[in-house]
């Protein structure tokens, strides 16, 4: 990696450019680094058994002297979740960042009691914070959690703008006042870079307002004539606090289910930022003593996430919460790809019992957090960079919000269209930006257990193959002075066939097993076990594709006695 010449500034964005989810951006003048976020990704179904995926942060590492500050757009964990796993290898920089992000944070940190205490600075929107020579301040955004914030960073060249996430709130795609005002700050300034938010800009037009997800919620929870069950994100706390404030108005009691959503709730309740009488709230034990039409349950595992409150009720091991007819289940939620299965069953199983189900398809209560098309042109405008590279989403994304910058005015060499580790250069002294030809490390970075770290791809390749195709072991003993076997192979198997009924497939898999390992070890003396292995594996594999049309992972033991 070449140095960063004098009156250059380096963008190196970790992660979040080719996948929703492990948001990092590293931005790099003089001799000062600042962190843009520091998020993790869920696992996908190319990383099976994986807890969560990292950004790779080795280029960070090797300069962790140079870091003067970490700042946090907002608190979703594809921003904040990668803080535990990360924040000791890069030095316990200081995290800047706004109340409702900050008390998120310490939340989830009390998890990990291993790790010293964080510095974290509480800042506001038009604050001006320094870090080393970087002087930075803060605007606000429009997300679906308080406290979202967009992030500028002074230069001697321009602005740099970082907008998080972010929507726009609007009346009939006519953004409002308050918009206008938050926006009205670039009018005139030198913007020299934008980075900004690609997730929803494929789609056209405006994304639908929360005000009419909320007023579309107000109804449903003030006339629905039996229970109301509500299942939608913990992190949509904006709306959660909504849907309890309504429920109040109208004398409903709320049960909260799923540890997640009750620590969001307590964490804007301890903030004031939720403002109800305590007695609004019930325990389990209390669901018989009150009207049905006068309580209202909110749950986690609108996605159909196996072990989520809303599908332990919908498959009726839930301890204390049972449908029964005359329940209406509201989905307040998007499907996240991949889950479609999953909450066609969560559906499945809620009608099964009598509930009514009112989702997105069929009324709008549920509203991304992030700006359409024609919100991400308006946002452009405003702001009106010299510079442009598109963050947050997959690579396509990244191009389609390419697409609106040149509509904006930006030409082709104005924008840079990034990937995991690119690094990319505003040189000339703010004239060019460039991406170099040399990549920070990106080889993913996971979380598997107890192990955070930079996973073979053997193991995963593996763990894809045992998912799909399942095991095969087998165990032989074998004379170390003749070679042969001393008796009959034994044979397990797992997620490949059931052997009771295919005896005659393993009958001819032991005599294949036999005749290898005796024709490998005719003539050997010693033996060369690890090569016998080899051939009983490569023997074995094939046989069994050939039978079964299957590669199942053969692993043989040899026992020699």
């Amino acid at each position: 990696m070449p140095p960063l010449e004098p009156g250059n500034i380096r963008i190196v964005p970790l992660g979040g450019v080719e996948e929703i989810g492990r948001n990092m951006t590293a931005i790099e003048f003089g001799d000062d680094i600042i962190v843009v976020d520091c998020g993790f990704q869920f696992r996908d179904g190319d990383t099976p058994g994986i807890d969560y995926i990292l950004p790779n942060t080795k280029y960070l590492e090797d300069r962790a002297q140079k870091i003067r500050g970490i700042f946090i757009t907002h608190g979703h964990l594809d921003h904040i979740g990668g803080i535990p796993y990360i924040i000791d290898r890069i030095g316990y920089p200081i995290i800047y960042t706004r109340r409702l992000t900050s008390v998120m944070i310490r939340k989830r940190q009390e998890e990990f009691p291993h790790l010293k205490p964080l510095d974290i600075k509480e800042v506001e929107a038009e604050e001006t914070v320094r870090a080393g020579e970087f002087k930075v301040r803060f605007f606000e955004v429009t997300h679906t959690i308080p406290d979202a914030m967009g992030i500028i960073i002074e230069t001697p060249f321009g602005l740099m703008v970082f907008t998080g996430d972010l929507k726009l709130d609007h009346v009939d795609g006519v953004p409002t006042q308050a918009e206008e005002e938050e926006f009205a700050f670039f009018k005139d300034k030198k913007v020299l870079f934008l980075a900004a938010d690609s997730t929803n800009c494929e789609r056209p037009g405006f994304s639908i307002p929360e005000s009419t997800v909320k007023k579309n919620m107000d109804e449903i929870i003030a006339t629905a004539p039996g229970r109301l069950i509500v299942g939608t994100f913990s992190s949509q706390l904006e709306r959660l606090m909504r849907i309890i404030e309504q429920a109040e108005r109208v004398g409903r009691k709320i049960l909260v289910e799923g540890r997640s959503m009750k620590v969001n709730i307590e964490i804007v309740k301890h903030l004031g930022l939720l403002k109800v009488n305590e007695n609004v709230f019930i325990g389990p034990e209390q669901l018989t003593s009150i009207p049905d039409n006068k309580i209202l349950i909110l749950a986690t595992g609108a996605q159909g996430d196996e072990f989520a409150a809303l599908m332990r009720i919908a498959v009726k091991t839930h301890k204390h919460v049972k449908i029964k007819k005359g329940d209406t289940v509201v989905l307040s939620s998007s499907i996240v790809p991949g889950n479609e299965r999953a909450v066609q069953k969560l559906k499945d199983n809620l009608s099964r019992q009598g509930a009514r189900i009112i989702h997105r398809e069929q009324m709008d209560i549920h509203s991304s957090g992030h700006a359409n098309r024609d919100e991400t042109f308006w946002i452009h405008q405003k702001i009106n960079p010299r510079f442009f590279m598109p963050l947050h989403g997959y690579h396509y994304m990244l191009r389609v919000h390419a697409d609106i910058a040149k509509a904006c005015g930006r030409s082709e060499d104005e924008i840079v269209v990034p990937d995991n580790g690119a690094v990319i250069e505003i040189q000339d002294e703010g004239q060019k930006i460039v991406r170099l030809k040399e990549n920070a490390p990106n080889s993913l970075r996971m979380v598997d257990g107890f192990a955070i770290g930079e996973m073979q791809e053997v193991v995963i390749r593996d763990r894809t193959v045992l998912s799909a195709e399942g095991m095969f072991v087998i165990i032989a003993t074998v004379n170390s002075r003749t070679g042969k076997l001393r008796k009959s192979p034994d044979i397990i198997s797992r997620g490949f066939v059931y052997l009771r009924e295919s005896q005659d497939l393993l009958q001819q898999t032991r005599i294949i097993v036999k005749k290898t390992i005796e024709d490998t070890t005719h003539g050997q003396q010693p033996v060369n076990f690890d090569y016998v292995k080899n051939n009983v594996t490569d023997a074995v594999a094939r046989f069994l594709f050939e039978k079964t049309n299957k590669r199942p992972i053969v692993i043989p033991v040899v026992l020699v006695v």
